[in-house]
């Protein structure tokens, strides 16, 4: 009965919360409101703590989706997690993952940042190795020590910031960024944003994370673990527009943005499916704010908040339902079994296709339009639109596993639709992708602005997308396994399929030299000097020793005699000298 109250309660907190902090901030943005709030928490002689808020319609509407997802998935996670017996301890690690978001988003100032985006670190590390077993102590693992690195960089940008004398950094952005000093701290926090969003290099950790449990991968995915860079990237967006750290970050994002799309489309684990097609819009958010469009990133990191975290719910009950299953392949006929699942999961991929009037549409199409109105390279211009079919190309391949043709397990399933409570929460979700986009694009642009381009490129994002639909249709009808290794193409599809090597080289990569230094550290030194002078030596010196003793005992009367003989001997000699 506690269990049940628990999440009911926390639900009931956030959710009212949530719907408070949205309404506050669609105030904040008619009334161009913002306040900076400062407490001293110490003061002692001339050194005071201060702890700083910063409450504007941006951290007020981000806050607010937080908590009303947060708030969803923690209902839904009252079923799905049914069966734990420790649930309580799931909640309260969820609760501890919003409120070290919470810190991150209102802050402006790097020291409270810092706690935050260590609680994120902290508390993702025991979220992942929730189920105990060797992979998720192995994911957990991956993240954590991903995340370090980002760590690192956020303490180094927070040492270089001493040279200002205060740690809000909003208060030197604009006059300050092109000083030395404000350069170097926006490539530590550079560094610290594409550990947290997973941007290549660091890309591995975000498909490992999908030991956690489905419902805090919901929450994960969505609004808060990989949206933390994002987030800090938007407030920091004055350091990189201009200069040479926006067109790196331009090619990063664009080639995880591509690499994403490409892997998602020869993966069979569900879960991994989705979190590729994360990487992959993180990818697209980075772009677009590397280009100098930070309302753009943020009003796409909302409304691919809304249909992402829907996502990853259909997902979990489809792998409730199908007792743990998550490859595709042993899915199928999912449209007759599972109705209301099954519309709400196409609605969500419809949502992150682009397709019009759903919440990705908005956010979507202005983020190309805005690309195909932009001074840029063909090879970025590439990585865009090809990374949009690449979208459509894997949705399509996963509906056609899972939603299509017949079931593919056992005949004796238990596939149903009748978890009411996961379905309040999906059907709640659902609304919001439907009506979220166009009521965020309203508010967030009241004037909205002119994009006039030319027939072919005002059509290009639709016939890309229906070209990646067919493609990723085609894709289907034959198996990858078989017929790609008679073509000879399975090295190549091993590697665009495996996050370019990506994982290899983070794990093995990072783990064989170490590793095979320890071995032979171990041997050499372990098992080779230190005994050949130390436990071995010490024992056969004893035996050896101990066997001399042994005969002189034995042989006592002669040897008691010689040695009374020697000891007369060295006495008269003693006396003589």
């Amino acid at each position: 009965m506690w269990t049940l109250s628990i999440c009911f309660l926390s639900f009931i907190f956030l959710f009212s919360s949530s719907m408070f902090l949205v309404v506050t901030g669609f105030y904040f943005i008619l009334k161009d409101l913002t306040y900076f709030i400062e407490w001293e928490v110490v003061s002692l002689n001339s050194t005071s703590i201060v702890m700083t808020f910063l409450f504007d319609w941006m951290s007020l509407i981000f806050m607010g989706f937080v908590l009303f997802i947060s708030s969803l998935v923690i209902f839904y996670s009252d079923e799905y997690m049914s069966g734990d017996l420790s649930i309580n301890r799931f909640i309260i690690l969820v609760l501890m993952f919003v409120l070290s978001m919470m810190f991150l988003i209102v802050s402006p100032n790097l020291i409270s940042i810092l706690l935050g985006w260590d609680g994120l670190g902290l508390v993702s590390y025991c979220l992942v190795i929730y189920y105990q077993n060797v992979k998720s102590y192995n994911a957990g693992m991956l993240t954590a020590l991903s995340n370090r690195i980002g760590d690192v960089a956020l303490l180094m940008s927070i040492a270089w910031m001493l040279n200002f004398g205060s740690w809000n950094y909003i208060y030197y952005l604009g006059f300050m960024k092109d000083t030395f000093e404000m350069k170097l701290i926006g490539m530590f926090i550079l560094l610290a944003a594409m550990t947290k969003s997973a941007q290549i290099p660091f890309s591995s950790w975000l498909p490992a994370a999908m030991a956690a449990p489905t419902p805090v991968s919901a929450l994960v995915h969505s609004s808060t673990l990989v949206t933390a860079g994002v987030y800090l990237l938007i407030r920091f967006n004055e350091v990189l527009i201009g200069n040479e750290l926006g067109q790196f970050l331009l090619l990063i994002a664009g080639l995880t943005m591509f690499m994403a799309g490409l892997g998602a489309n020869f993966e069979f684990d569900l879960k991994k499916i989705i979190a590729l097609s994360t990487l992959s819009q993180l990818g697209l958010m980075m772009s677009i704010l590397a280009m100098g469009f930070p309302k753009l990133a943020f009003f796409h990191l909302l409304t691919h908040a809304l249909f992402k975290a829907l996502l990853f719910m259909c997902a979990g009950a489809v792998i409730h339902n199908s007792k743990n299953s998550q490859d595709i392949r042993s899915m199928g006929g999912l449209a007759y079994q599972m109705p209301l699942t099954s519309v709400c999961f196409n609605v969500s991929n419809l949502a992150l296709c682009g397709m019009p009037f759903l919440a990705g549409f908005y956010s979507k199409d202005l983020i190309l339009e805005i690309v195909a109105l932009s001074y840029l390279n063909m090879g970025i211009f590439f990585l865009y639109f090809f990374s949009t079919g690449l979208t459509v190309c894997y949705t399509f391949r996963l509906v056609y596993y899972s939603m299509t043709g017949d079931f593919n397990t056992s005949s004796c399933h238990v596939l149903n639709d009748e978890g009411w409570i996961m379905l309040k929460g999906m059907l709640t979700l659902m609304s919001m992708a439907v009506l979220g986009g166009s009521m965020l694009s309203w508010i967030l642009f009241p004037t909205p602005e002119m994009v006039c381009l030319p027939l072919m490129y005002k059509t290009l994002a639709l016939t890309v997308s229906l070209l990646g639909g067919w493609f990723g249709y085609e894709l289907s009808k034959f198996s990858l396994s078989y017929k790609l290794q008679s073509l000879k193409w399975y090295g190549l599809v091993s590697f665009w399929g495996s996050m370019w090597f990506m994982p290899m080289i983070s794990t093995l990569g990072m783990n064989y030299i170490p590793l095979f230094l320890g071995n032979k550290f171990f041997k050499v030194f372990d098992q080779g000097w230190s005994e050949e002078f130390g436990g071995q030596n010490i024992y056969n010196t004893s035996v050896e020793l101990s066997s001399y003793l042994q005969w002189w005992q034995n042989n006592n009367l002669k040897v008691y005699l010689i040695s009374f003989a020697f000891w007369i001997l060295i006495l008269l000699l003693m006396t003589l000298i």
